[in-house]
Protein backbone atom coordinates (compact mmCIF):
# COMPACT_ATOMS: atom_id res chain seq x y z
CA UNK A 1 0.00 0.00 0.00
CA UNK A 2 0.84 3.31 -0.66
CA UNK A 3 1.93 5.69 2.32
CA UNK A 4 1.53 9.15 1.61
CA UNK A 5 2.15 12.26 3.91
CA UNK A 6 1.02 15.98 3.61
CA UNK A 7 3.53 17.82 1.89
CA UNK A 8 5.98 20.20 4.21
CA UNK A 9 4.47 23.66 4.26
CA UNK A 10 7.52 24.76 2.20
CA UNK A 11 7.26 22.76 -0.31
CA UNK A 12 3.54 22.07 -0.99
CA UNK A 13 3.43 20.54 -4.25
CA UNK A 14 6.10 17.67 -3.84
CA UNK A 15 4.16 14.69 -2.00
CA UNK A 16 6.41 12.17 -0.01
CA UNK A 17 5.36 9.14 -1.10
CA UNK A 18 7.27 6.19 0.92
CA UNK A 19 7.08 3.88 -2.41
CA UNK A 20 6.28 4.62 -5.68
CA UNK A 21 2.99 3.96 -6.46
CA UNK A 22 1.77 1.17 -9.13
CA UNK A 23 -0.53 3.57 -10.57
CA UNK A 24 0.50 7.00 -10.46
CA UNK A 25 -2.59 8.60 -12.38
CA UNK A 26 -4.64 7.46 -9.43
CA UNK A 27 -2.34 8.10 -6.68
CA UNK A 28 -1.27 11.79 -7.92
CA UNK A 29 -5.89 11.98 -8.29
CA UNK A 30 -6.20 10.97 -4.46
CA UNK A 31 -3.42 13.51 -3.99
CA UNK A 32 -4.81 16.63 -5.80
CA UNK A 33 -7.91 15.53 -4.36
CA UNK A 34 -6.93 16.07 -1.09
CA UNK A 35 -5.42 19.13 -1.57
CA UNK A 36 -7.92 20.92 -3.16
CA UNK A 37 -10.03 19.86 -0.47
CA UNK A 38 -7.78 21.04 2.28
CA UNK A 39 -7.42 24.10 0.41
CA UNK A 40 -4.09 23.97 -0.60
CA UNK A 41 -5.40 25.43 -3.92
CA UNK A 42 -8.39 27.39 -3.09
CA UNK A 43 -11.71 28.06 -5.33
CA UNK A 44 -10.71 30.35 -8.10
CA UNK A 45 -6.74 29.67 -7.79
CA UNK A 46 -4.70 28.29 -10.52
CA UNK A 47 -3.22 24.49 -10.60
CA UNK A 48 0.50 24.53 -10.67
CA UNK A 49 1.28 24.27 -14.70
CA UNK A 50 1.80 21.00 -16.04
CA UNK A 51 5.87 21.12 -16.04
CA UNK A 52 5.79 22.02 -12.33
CA UNK A 53 3.51 19.09 -11.43
CA UNK A 54 5.28 16.55 -13.48
CA UNK A 55 8.84 17.91 -11.38
CA UNK A 56 6.77 17.33 -8.28
CA UNK A 57 5.17 14.08 -8.73
CA UNK A 58 7.92 12.64 -11.22
CA UNK A 59 5.56 12.01 -13.69
CA UNK A 60 5.03 12.38 -17.10
CA UNK A 61 2.68 15.23 -18.95
CA UNK A 62 0.26 11.91 -19.58
CA UNK A 63 0.15 10.86 -15.94
CA UNK A 64 -0.73 14.35 -14.97
CA UNK A 65 -3.26 15.08 -17.74
CA UNK A 66 -5.19 12.10 -17.04
CA UNK A 67 -4.86 13.04 -13.35
CA UNK A 68 -6.47 16.41 -13.91
CA UNK A 69 -9.27 15.18 -16.23
CA UNK A 70 -10.41 13.07 -13.59
CA UNK A 71 -10.22 16.00 -11.13
CA UNK A 72 -12.52 17.58 -14.08
CA UNK A 73 -15.06 14.68 -14.02
CA UNK A 74 -15.24 15.14 -10.11
CA UNK A 75 -16.37 18.95 -10.88
CA UNK A 76 -13.24 20.35 -8.45
CA UNK A 77 -11.26 22.07 -11.55
CA UNK A 78 -12.38 23.30 -15.01
CA UNK A 79 -9.99 23.09 -17.63
CA UNK A 80 -9.78 26.13 -19.91
CA UNK A 81 -7.32 25.87 -22.94
CA UNK A 82 -5.35 28.59 -23.32
CA UNK A 83 -5.69 29.56 -19.41
CA UNK A 84 -4.87 27.45 -17.38
CA UNK A 85 -6.95 24.57 -14.97
CA UNK A 86 -9.11 26.53 -12.28
CA UNK A 87 -9.88 24.95 -9.14
CA UNK A 88 -13.89 25.37 -8.71
CA UNK A 89 -15.78 26.34 -5.49
CA UNK A 90 -17.13 23.33 -3.20
CA UNK A 91 -20.84 24.11 -4.46
CA UNK A 92 -19.25 22.21 -7.53
CA UNK A 93 -17.80 19.33 -6.28
CA UNK A 94 -19.32 16.17 -6.82
CA UNK A 95 -20.08 15.14 -2.91
CA UNK A 96 -21.12 11.30 -4.31
CA UNK A 97 -17.46 10.80 -5.04
CA UNK A 98 -15.27 8.39 -2.82
CA UNK A 99 -12.89 10.25 -2.85
CA UNK A 100 -14.23 13.34 -2.65
CA UNK A 101 -16.22 12.60 0.41
CA UNK A 102 -13.57 10.77 1.82
CA UNK A 103 -11.71 13.82 1.62
CA UNK A 104 -13.84 16.55 2.48
CA UNK A 105 -14.92 14.28 6.10
CA UNK A 106 -11.16 13.49 7.15
CA UNK A 107 -10.85 17.51 6.94
CA UNK A 108 -13.92 18.84 8.64
CA UNK A 109 -13.77 19.22 12.27
CA UNK A 110 -17.13 20.16 12.82
CA UNK A 111 -18.86 17.01 11.63
CA UNK A 112 -20.76 19.18 9.36
CA UNK A 113 -20.38 17.18 6.29
CA UNK A 114 -21.72 13.49 8.46
CA UNK A 115 -24.45 15.85 9.53
CA UNK A 116 -25.63 16.60 6.30
CA UNK A 117 -25.03 12.86 5.49
CA UNK A 118 -26.96 11.64 8.01
CA UNK A 119 -29.77 14.45 6.99
CA UNK A 120 -30.00 12.97 3.32
CA UNK A 121 -30.00 8.90 4.95
CA UNK A 122 -32.74 10.34 7.63
CA UNK A 123 -34.94 12.31 4.59
CA UNK A 124 -34.72 8.85 1.99
CA UNK A 125 -34.99 6.09 4.72
CA UNK A 126 -38.19 7.68 6.32
CA UNK A 127 -39.74 8.17 3.14
CA UNK A 128 -38.63 4.52 2.34
CA UNK A 129 -40.30 3.51 5.40
CA UNK A 130 -43.77 5.00 4.73
CA UNK A 131 -44.06 2.91 1.24
CA UNK A 132 -42.85 -0.29 3.14
CA UNK A 133 -45.60 0.23 5.45
CA UNK A 134 -47.54 0.16 2.49
CA UNK A 135 -46.48 -2.42 0.40
CA UNK A 136 -43.87 -4.85 2.47
CA UNK A 137 -44.93 -8.25 1.42
CA UNK A 138 -45.51 -11.11 3.83
CA UNK A 139 -41.67 -12.56 3.86
CA UNK A 140 -40.26 -8.72 4.11
CA UNK A 141 -42.01 -8.00 7.40
CA UNK A 142 -41.12 -11.51 8.28
CA UNK A 143 -36.95 -11.07 7.75
CA UNK A 144 -37.75 -7.60 9.52
CA UNK A 145 -39.16 -9.07 12.76
CA UNK A 146 -36.51 -11.79 12.35
CA UNK A 147 -33.89 -9.15 12.45
CA UNK A 148 -34.68 -7.55 15.17
CA UNK A 149 -34.65 -10.16 17.35
CA UNK A 150 -31.92 -11.16 16.50
CA UNK A 151 -30.02 -8.29 16.98
CA UNK A 152 -31.57 -8.32 20.20
CA UNK A 153 -29.43 -11.10 21.10
CA UNK A 154 -26.18 -9.43 19.43
CA UNK A 155 -25.57 -6.58 21.78
CA UNK A 156 -22.48 -7.68 22.63
CA UNK A 157 -21.07 -8.18 19.64
CA UNK A 158 -21.12 -4.98 17.96
CA UNK A 159 -19.42 -6.26 14.47
CA UNK A 160 -22.08 -8.81 14.02
CA UNK A 161 -24.89 -6.69 15.71
CA UNK A 162 -24.33 -3.67 12.67
CA UNK A 163 -24.43 -6.06 10.00
CA UNK A 164 -27.62 -7.10 11.10
CA UNK A 165 -28.53 -3.47 11.84
CA UNK A 166 -27.18 -2.79 8.00
CA UNK A 167 -29.26 -5.95 6.88
CA UNK A 168 -32.67 -4.30 8.27
CA UNK A 169 -32.48 -0.89 6.89
CA UNK A 170 -31.61 -2.69 3.60
CA UNK A 171 -34.72 -4.94 3.75
CA UNK A 172 -37.12 -1.95 4.28
CA UNK A 173 -35.32 0.38 1.59
CA UNK A 174 -35.97 -3.06 -0.82
CA UNK A 175 -39.72 -3.35 0.64
CA UNK A 176 -40.47 0.29 -0.31
CA UNK A 177 -39.14 -0.60 -4.18
CA UNK A 178 -37.40 2.55 -4.87
CA UNK A 179 -33.74 2.01 -6.04
CA UNK A 180 -32.75 5.08 -7.08
CA UNK A 181 -32.96 5.96 -2.70
CA UNK A 182 -31.77 2.94 -1.80
CA UNK A 183 -28.59 3.12 -4.21
CA UNK A 184 -27.81 6.51 -2.83
CA UNK A 185 -28.28 5.47 0.83
CA UNK A 186 -26.18 2.72 0.39
CA UNK A 187 -23.56 4.50 -1.53
CA UNK A 188 -23.10 7.03 1.02
CA UNK A 189 -22.70 4.46 3.59
CA UNK A 190 -20.55 2.11 2.32
CA UNK A 191 -18.01 5.31 2.32
CA UNK A 192 -18.50 6.02 6.05
CA UNK A 193 -18.98 2.67 7.68
CA UNK A 194 -15.68 2.80 8.82
CA UNK A 195 -15.27 5.75 9.52
CA UNK A 196 -14.76 6.20 13.36
CA UNK A 197 -15.94 9.68 13.00
CA UNK A 198 -19.66 8.36 11.41
CA UNK A 199 -19.29 5.37 13.51
CA UNK A 200 -18.72 6.42 17.11
CA UNK A 201 -19.21 4.41 20.25
CA UNK A 202 -20.59 1.38 19.96
CA UNK A 203 -21.49 -0.34 23.18
CA UNK A 204 -24.14 -2.19 24.81
CA UNK A 205 -26.35 0.06 25.71
CA UNK A 206 -25.94 1.79 22.72
CA UNK A 207 -27.16 -1.16 20.71
CA UNK A 208 -30.11 -1.96 22.83
CA UNK A 209 -30.94 2.02 22.46
CA UNK A 210 -30.44 1.40 18.59
CA UNK A 211 -32.78 -1.88 18.24
CA UNK A 212 -35.72 -0.10 20.68
CA UNK A 213 -35.54 2.19 17.47
CA UNK A 214 -35.29 -0.75 14.92
CA UNK A 215 -38.42 -2.60 16.38
CA UNK A 216 -40.39 0.50 16.80
CA UNK A 217 -39.59 0.81 12.68
CA UNK A 218 -40.51 -2.49 12.28
CA UNK A 219 -43.80 -2.40 14.47
CA UNK A 220 -45.22 -0.06 13.01
CA UNK A 221 -44.73 -1.62 9.21
CA UNK A 222 -46.28 -4.57 9.95
CA UNK A 223 -49.16 -2.57 11.41
CA UNK A 224 -49.58 -1.12 7.97
CA UNK A 225 -48.69 2.42 9.56
CA UNK A 226 -47.31 4.97 6.93
CA UNK A 227 -46.70 8.01 8.74
CA UNK A 228 -45.69 5.89 12.14
CA UNK A 229 -43.05 4.57 10.20
CA UNK A 230 -41.61 7.37 9.01
CA UNK A 231 -41.83 8.82 12.44
CA UNK A 232 -40.15 6.40 13.60
CA UNK A 233 -37.51 5.82 10.95
CA UNK A 234 -37.03 9.90 11.34
CA UNK A 235 -36.53 9.38 15.07
CA UNK A 236 -34.57 6.45 14.71
CA UNK A 237 -31.69 7.45 12.74
CA UNK A 238 -31.70 11.35 14.35
CA UNK A 239 -31.17 9.50 17.97
CA UNK A 240 -28.68 6.97 17.00
CA UNK A 241 -26.48 10.10 15.33
CA UNK A 242 -26.29 12.41 18.43
CA UNK A 243 -25.73 9.23 20.62
CA UNK A 244 -22.82 8.30 18.30
CA UNK A 245 -21.30 11.94 17.86
CA UNK A 246 -21.53 13.05 21.47
CA UNK A 247 -20.27 16.33 22.34
CA UNK A 248 -18.84 17.54 18.63
CA UNK A 249 -20.33 19.23 16.43
CA UNK A 250 -23.52 21.36 16.65
CA UNK A 251 -26.74 19.28 17.37
CA UNK A 252 -28.95 22.08 15.99
CA UNK A 253 -27.84 20.81 12.41
CA UNK A 254 -30.09 18.14 12.63
CA UNK A 255 -33.15 19.85 13.60
CA UNK A 256 -34.37 20.56 10.10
Amino acid sequence: MTTVRRPASDDPTRPAWTRRPTNLAKAVTAELVQRIVRGDYGAGSALPAEPALCDAFSVSRTVIREAVKVLQEKGLVQIRQGSGTRVLPSTSWNMLDELVLAATIEEDASLGVLDDLVVTRRLLESDMADVAARTAGPEAVARMRELVDRMDDLVDDPESYHEHDRAFHDTVMRASGNRIARAVVRSLESQVINTSSYMGRTDRSLCEASNRGHRAIFERIAARDPEGAADAMYAHISDAWLVRRGEQGDPDRLAR
